[in-house]
């Protein structure tokens, strides 16, 4: 009778004091850069800030949403909870998770506090999709899941264009890629093609 193979215990990697310090300080310099937005607590469907000062809260919240108008802020916090509510009930941590998404966003204005609020409800939808699939039982419900989470992948990526073109002003940039210098001091720009030739050729300038 052979005995049973004992399977190789895998030991523990322990950083050493360098590693630790250096952990924490890449941490620490990317919370000063990014600071965390103010927990909220929810309290018998109240929310409530989780905080013994209510106005230094309230001014950290709206610099988390770009705003400073407290009406802004207040019905923003109210639609974060409503799109993390779990059947129907306000979730703590979903809000907290969204708002942290938001956050992550770094608006600076109404409208990219708007937008990223959407990008948070579109993500929590596309992994809910995505947990769907998983656990899907028949081609149906797979079919109707992966369509679901296509699409809202696909928003997902438009929400990022849009954030970027908001944030440049929709200001389109122009590549030059090729800049040929001829003997005369003459520069002809435009994209060189095999055999000498040229296409998009501008005016010869000194």
């Amino acid at each position: 009778m052979t005995k049973p193979k004992r399977k190789a215990v895998a030991k523990k990697s322990i950083p050493t004091p360098e590693q630790r310090k250096s952990a924490i300080e890449a941490l620490l310099a990317r919370r000063r850069e990014r600071p965390r937005p103010p927990t909220l607590k929810v309290e018998n469907d109240a929310i409530t800030l989780n905080h013994e000062d209510d106005m230094i809260v309230a001014f950290k919240l709206m610099e988390t949403l770009g705003s400073a108008d407290a009406n802004f802020q207040n019905g923003m916090i109210f639609q974060l909870a409503n799109a993390g509510s779990n059947s129907g009930a306000l979730d703590e941590r979903s809000l907290n998770f969204m708002l942290s998404m938001v956050n992550g966003v770094k608006p600076q204005d109404e409208v990219e506090a708007m937008l990223a609020a959407q990008m948070a409800a579109v993500h929590n939808a596309t992994m809910s999709s995505a947990r769907r699939l998983n656990q899907a039982d028949n081609i149906m419900q797979a079919d109707s899941a992966e369509r679901a989470l296509n699409k809202l992948a696909r928003t997902f990526t438009t929400q990022i264009e849009a954030l970027k073109r908001y944030r440049t002003g929709g200001e389109q940039k122009v590549t030059v890629q090729h800049v040929n210098v001829h003997e005369g001091g003459q520069a002809i720009v435009g994209n060189v093609q095999g055999g000498g030739g040229l296409s998009q050729k501008s005016e010869p300038t000194p």
